[in-house]
């Protein structure tokens, strides 16, 4: 799951990070209402955390601007306004919860639990292709019925290429999405490809996670049909239609 959060206090905003990075969460930081209105529309995370005073934009004129354009992300607002009267204007301005300062991580956490559970974006809390399934919600990953226990780097990457399925996922994007740097020189992403194959026992004839050359990975959205069409053809009776 990928969190964008809005908050123009470095030091917050890196103990935010740290916090949901621990739970296993991709995390991308805007220093202000603008930026982070630009991230959302373009890179569509799961969940959006604003600080109530962002500059540029606050949260409200960006909750505004979100809600016009029809993004239907879960929000949780942050705010050092500790009365009844904020917390309507941020849940009538279209906030799905609101925390006040100070609060637990843990509480947040939490929250953002809740928050994905309930959310519309989480249609794919189960996602299957091929034979493989990832249950969301609970971070579970089974292949052919066997679980597979991963790390939470290895989960990140997996479930970028599962949700970009049918499609190449370039080395770039997934150094950006699950390491959160930019291109460089680094094979990090083929030591950690090759991690998963083997985890996920990927070394038949037909790969689930498919190299494109010089460009990335891909997971192809249906099983190849070619070993399936192989045996039915020896089977008896077979007529070739």
């Amino acid at each position: 799951m990928r969190v964008l959060i809005a908050e123009d206090d470095m030091a917050l905003a890196g103990f935010l990070r740290r916090g949901l990075e621990s739970e296993g969460y991709q995390v991308q930081i805007a220093a202000n209402g603008e930026a982070a209105l630009e991230s959302i529309l373009s890179e569509a995370p799961s969940l959006a955390i604003l600080d109530l005073k962002t500059p540029v934009v606050d949260s409200l004129g960006l909750l505004r601007s979100l809600r016009a354009a029809g993004a239907g992300l879960p929000v949780l607002v942050l705010t050092g306004g500790a009365d009844v009267e904020t917390r309507l204007l941020c849940l009538d301005q279209g906030a799905d919860d609101c925390m006040f300062k100070p609060f637990s991580l843990q509480e947040l956490r939490a929250r953002c639990r809740a928050l994905l559970r309930r959310s519309a974006s989480t249609s794919e809390a189960v996602v299957r292709v091929q034979d493989l399934s990832m249950r969301r919600m609970e971070r579970a990953v089974e292949r052919a019925g066997r679980q597979i226990k991963l790390t939470n780097r290895e989960y990140a990457l997996l479930e970028q290429l599962v949700l970009g399925r049918g499609r190449c996922v370039t080395r770039a994007m997934l150094l950006e999405r699950v390491w959160g740097v930019a291109a460089s020189e680094t094979n990090v992403v083929d030591v950690y490809i090759n991690y998963l194959r083997r985890k996920l026992d990927d070394r038949g004839p037909v790969h689930l996670i498919e190299t494109v050359r010089g460009q990335g990975y891909r997971i192809a959205a249906s099983a190849a049909p070619v070993l399936q069409q192989a045996a039915a053809s020896s089977s008896p009776g077979h007529l070739g239609l």
